[in-house]
């Protein structure tokens, strides 16, 4: 009868210790992870200043929302050009959030910004700025790429001090 209360005790004991180690980590990992994405705005209209999307940019800007609708976002970035904003929009209405502008010349100064929030966030940026940043944020020499590159989207995974960088790609394909 001891035996059997003595088991009984030892494997309610092991599944409270069990239990309490899983709410830690799962504390740990929502309190230390974030993760950080970070796309080219989509199709621009050529040979106008500050251009805005073309019929196919829009399509490309609601597929990225699409893609990224069951992500969790607390921030999302954008540099202040029509290209970007509107590239930002249909996220920024799908989850509800305000757009923050951000200087494209001060790429160091928005990777320090976002590693010390530790927030879920979109950053929309450009051909030369977008894997520039990635790069920054995960510690990776990373430069500018051509100019007809839209499909990617770079994910970069912060947990505690190490860092995991991504280069996802949209299937996306233009109706037009």
């Amino acid at each position: 009868m001891l035996n059997k209360i003595f088991s009984l005790g030892l494997i309610v004991f092991s599944l409270s210790l069990h239990s309490a180690s899983a709410s830690n980590a799962e504390t740990a990992i929502t309190e230390k992870s974030f993760t950080i994405y970070l796309v080219r705005h989509a199709e621009k209209q050529l040979n106008i200043k500050d251009p805005e999307l073309t019929t196919c940019g829009h399509e490309r800007a609601a597929a990225v929302a699409n893609q990224l609708k069951l992500v969790n976002l607390d921030k999302l970035y954008s540099t202040n050009f029509k290209r970007t904003m509107q590239t930002a929009q249909p996220v920024a209405i799908n989850k509800s959030l305000d757009i923050t502008n951000y200087n494209p010349k001060e790429l160091q100064l928005l990777a320090t910004k976002l590693k010390h929030n530790h927030e879920n966030a979109m950053v929309v940026g450009h051909s030369n700025t977008t894997a520039v940043l990635a790069g920054l944020l995960a510690n990776q020499p990373l430069g500018s790429f051509d100019e007809s590159i839209y499909n990617r989207i770079y994910q970069v995974v912060i947990f505690k001090d190490a860092v995991q960088l991504n280069i996802l790609q949209q299937s996306f394909v233009c109706s037009d």
